[in-house]
């Protein structure tokens, strides 16, 4: 089965994460299939705007760590190598898929992200790289890994909310309503859920009467100011810290954990910061 899936809809092009029974999580081979959407939609002529939604219950829940975290390390899995660590071999891992999601930024068109259910960790980053995201009002959105285990690799934060509100969003690993998203300035507009889908089309539509060349330059302006700001060195020191943070010892631990309790036990702990990942042991448990 096609883990995004391409349709186009007059001028629009329909971009959709398509691993519903694990809320889009992200795999090998999604970053690929999303970037090969993203390809198609811009070498159509007759495609103006793309939407990017997801299947099921969320727009996208991050990576799949039933199998990033769970397994054991060693040939196969990705994210964490044994003992001792090459930080390019993870590097050129990672950044292969921050450029893969870097397609939505350098799309010649324009892309509207539609969050709804959850766009944390990895999803975040994915959504991020769009040029406006639309979210429902209940949905969540955040990077609760940087708690432990992540980094994220786009580093669009900073240059969505200024260094303030990005530091907020990444020393606390929080996740916000999109109300509180769309206050802070990180997305467009919050809308109650039942109006998202008419909100992101009235949108589309409304840009897809632009021509073509003329939403490409646009575009081009705007990202190019974000870019001479280093968007591209954040990105590689980001994309290097990512592979630190997994094969740092409190990295190991949360890996070795959740090889252990399950990832969700190890997520629950992390996120509620009931675990010391440096002690490797409950939080307030004795000292052995």
């Amino acid at each position: 089965m096609p883990r995004v899936l391409y349709e186009k809809d007059g001028r629009i092009a329909r971009v959709t994460l398509n691993r519903p029974d694990v809320l889009n999580a992200i795999d090998d081979d999604l970053p690929v299939e999303l970037a090969d959407c993203v390809a198609q939609a811009n070498a159509d002529a007759g495609v103006h705007v793309i939407i990017l939604s997801g299947a099921g219950r969320a727009f996208c829940a991050g990576y799949d760590l039933a199998y990033y975290a769970e397994q054991d390390s060693g040939a196969g899995n990705a994210m964490t190598q044994d003992m001792p660590w090459d930080p390019m071999q993870d590097y050129a891992f990672m950044m292969r898929n921050t450029e893969l999601f870097m397609s939505l930024w350098r799309s010649h068109r324009p892309v509207i992200a539609k969050v709804h259910g959850f766009a944390v960790a990895g999803g975040s980053d994915i959504a991020l790289c769009a040029d406006m995201i639309v979210m429902a009002d209940d949905a969540e959105i955040g990077y609760m890994p940087i708690r432990v285990w992540g980094c994220p690799t786009t580093a669009m934060w900073v240059y969505r909310l200024g260094p303030e509100r990005a530091k907020r969003m990444l020393f606390t690993g929080d996740k916000v309503k999109g109300k509180e998203a769309e206050a802070m300035g990180l997305v467009l507009k919050s809308v109650p859920p039942a109006d998202l889908d008419a909100e992101v089309e009235r949108l589309a539509e409304r840009m897809a009467g632009v021509p073509v060349n003329q939403l490409m330059m646009q575009k081009l302006v705007v990202n190019q100011a974000i870019e001479a700001m280093g968007l591209k060195q954040t990105q590689m020191f980001a994309t290097l810290f990512d592979g630190i943070t997994r094969h740092s010892p409190e990295g190991l631990n949360f890996k070795h954990r959740a090889e252990a309790m399950g990832w969700k036990h190890a997520v629950r702990e992390r996120d509620l910061g009931t675990f010391d990942w440096t002690q490797n042991r409950p939080i307030n448990a004795p000292k052995g």
